[in-house]
């Protein structure tokens, strides 16, 4: 005897369907139905612990068939089934969720259980991409198998079935316009995706292996295919766990990637729910912000990978597996944003990252200095997003000069001392960019005895604006900057072995052969072993002027606007003495210009061309 009728959609219960229906991506049929047959075998297990379940619980993978000529998918489990009161209960009103009424019979039974059924799209995400739904199914309980199928209309028919196992087929006959699904490697591409953890065994389709057989010869075999890891390392105990357990798990998640640094487990009960595992990549110096690299799951069912919303922008530098049943997935990223929980959650992560690195420093200094160059993108980006992270990271961010030794800042402001303070008793912090290219500056600093920072990351320009900002004792100077002159100056006081009206001539002579914008002529007393000439630029207008390159906002007028640079001539060098009497004085001059521009990696083009042939004819 069948059953006719109509699915009974209840105004109350419809807004919860129109929200889970904002997700865009069709796909996530297969993650929902996966789940209700994991929810459906989770419940027969705790039924068969708690002695509820007559007979044996059996073999409890679940399948997935893909039937490419018929056009059809078959999600099998062998669950806790449906009676025919229980699919008219839980299939023809359409939200109410049978994994809530599951939960609330069971939420004081010692242990607990996992049901993921109560936050997807739920069944009716199969019309997505089914033009027609089969359901048969036979409950644990002693009652009739049952047979429900349906259109996608509220026209349903229902009655008994023939099936003798216990658990429940979902049959979708796929629409044309979703005819990609009909097919078996795009089905494990997707099984892949979202259900990569779940943790009921899933099988589909069949994988060849070769087996040596009685005569030692190899034979090929077929056997299933099961597509997931029941039992990730986040689900279990911290203490259970090796480090080759971590590094096994970072590359079932990242193939192809080297071995983390190291990682943080997080385990939170309360006040939220949270576990998951944190890895701190190797990264570049040109980084970018690598997106989707971390997880979020649901109770080991993938979500998402764009968690921007979850984890602050310097925490997507890591890599790994979020899971939290706390976290609201089906609503709007505004939402996300204001939620209390996420809100938690985040400052959570932020924390427990903060404690490890603190951890490392203190523990094993040399071991955090070796992945400083991994580690330091990490901490000067968060230091720069996040105050709280600051704080906290302050204390454990280093300092690398280009003797390559590491300092947190108040040592090295013990290190650097009197020796490199200014005449307003500012510590001058000097530092490169590039140690080849500023080589020459370096070693002019180097021979007064200065210390020398590298800062070669893209993310140096703005972190020493930042750290400039918390501390007023200090300035940072690029090493080519006009500041290291003033320090020597104050060090070493040098009579310029020219008269007043020589020196007058001198500047004269390079103001007339000098033609360039922006260029300032500046006659300094140096040792006779410095530079003849030097261009140093003023520190904030150089900054000002890479910020606007990289779209500085307030900076950009400086796009429109000539290079300023000082061209430093030193009056105690043999050549100064030399253009004075020379006759081609203008040749002279340019070709000492040339070669200050060359040292900053100033002179290109036609104007190189030009340096290089009256190079060879001088030669």
């Amino acid at each position: 005897m069948s059953q006719k009728g109509k699915i009974n959609v209840n105004t109350e219960n419809i807004f919860p369907i129109i929200k889970k229906f904002l997700y865009s991506d069709h796909e996530i049929f297969l993650r929902e139905l996966v789940s209700n047959a994991v929810d459906a075998t989770q419940k027969v297990k705790k039924l068969a612990t708690s002695g509820e379940l007559k007979g044996d619980l059996g073999d409890t993978t679940l399948e997935v068939k893909v039937d490419k000529d018929a056009k059809t998918i078959t999600i099998s489990d062998k669950g806790i089934g449906m009676t025919l009161e229980e699919v008219d209960k839980y299939i023809n009103q359409v939200a109410f969720s049978s994994a809530e009424e599951f939960i609330e019979k069971f939420k004081n039974v010692e242990g607990g259980i996992n049901i993921i059924g109560h936050f997807g799209l739920g069944f009716y995400s199969a019309f997505m991409v089914a033009k027609q739904v089969e359901i048969i199914t036979k409950s644990y309980k002693d009652e009739p198998a049952v047979r429900w199928t349906c259109d996608g209309s509220p026209e349903y028919e229902m009655g008994e079935a023939t099936k003798t196992e216990r658990g429940t087929d979902i049959i979708l006959h796929i629409a044309d316009d979703s005819i990609e699904f009909a097919d078996e490697y795009k089905i494990k591409g997707l099984l892949n995706k979202y259900c990569k953890f779940l943790p009921i065994a899933i099988k589909c389709g069949e994988e060849e292996y070769t087996e040596k057989d009685a005569e030692d010869k190899e034979v090929k075999k077929k056997r299933d295919t099961i597509i997931n890891n029941t039992n990730p390392a986040w689900t279990v105990a911290p203490t259970e766990l090796k480090d080759e357990d971590y590094i096994k798990f970072y590359h079932e998640l990242y193939p192809m990637a080297e071995d983390p640094l190291f990682w943080i487990h997080l385990n939170v009960d309360f006040p939220f729910k949270l576990t998951g595992i944190l890895y701190f990549p190797k990264l570049k110096k040109t980084f970018e912000v690598q997106k989707n690299k971390i997880q979020l799951y649901s109770n080991q069912v993938f979500v998402t990978d764009n968690v921007e919303e979850i984890v602050p922008e310097y925490l997507m530098l890591m890599q790994g597996v979020i899971d939290s049943p706390d976290i609201p997935l089906n609503v709007s990223r505004s939402y996300l944003q204001s939620d209390g929980n996420v809100k938690k959650i985040t400052s959570h992560i932020s924390k427990k990252v903060a404690d490890k690195l603190g951890e490392l420093f203190k523990n094993d200094r040399p071991s955090y200095e070796s992945k400083w160059e991994s580690i330091g993108i990490f901490v000067k980006y968060g230091m720069l997003s996040d105050e709280k992270f600051y704080d906290r990271a302050k204390d454990f961010c280093l300092y690398e000069n280009i003797e390559n030794k590491f300092f947190t800042l108040e040592e090295y402001k013990t290190k650097i001392g009197t020796l490199q303070k200014d005449k307003n008793d500012k510590l001058i912090v000097l530092y490169t960019t590039d140690k080849e290219a500023q080589d020459s500056y370096i070693q002019t600093a180097t021979k007064k005895s200065y210390d020398v920072l590298s800062f070669d990351n893209i993310i140096d320009q703005h972190f020493v604006q930042h750290i400039e900002s918390k501390h007023n004792d200090i300035k940072f100077n690029r090493v080519d900057a006009d500041t290291i002159d003033k320090l020597i100056e104050k060090d070493e006081a040098h009579a310029s072995v020219l008269s007043k009206e020589e020196e007058e001539n001198l500047k004269k002579y390079f103001e007339e052969n000098i033609k360039q914008e922006g260029v300032t002529i500046e006659l300094k007393a140096l040792a006779p072993d410095d530079m003849p000439i030097t261009i140093t630029k003023n520190e904030f207008m150089r900054r000002m002027s890479e910020m606007s390159k990289m779209g500085g906002g307030m900076y950009s007028f400086m796009g429109n606007m000539p290079e300023s640079m000082n061209l430093v001539v030193n009056t105690n060098h043999a050549l100064s003495s030399r253009i004075l009497k020379e006759e081609n004085k203008s040749a002279l001059i340019n070709q000492l210009f040339d070669l200050a521009l060359l040292q900053q990696g100033m002179l290109k083009g036609t104007k190189l061309t030009a340096f290089i042939e009256r190079s060879v004819e001088v030669l």
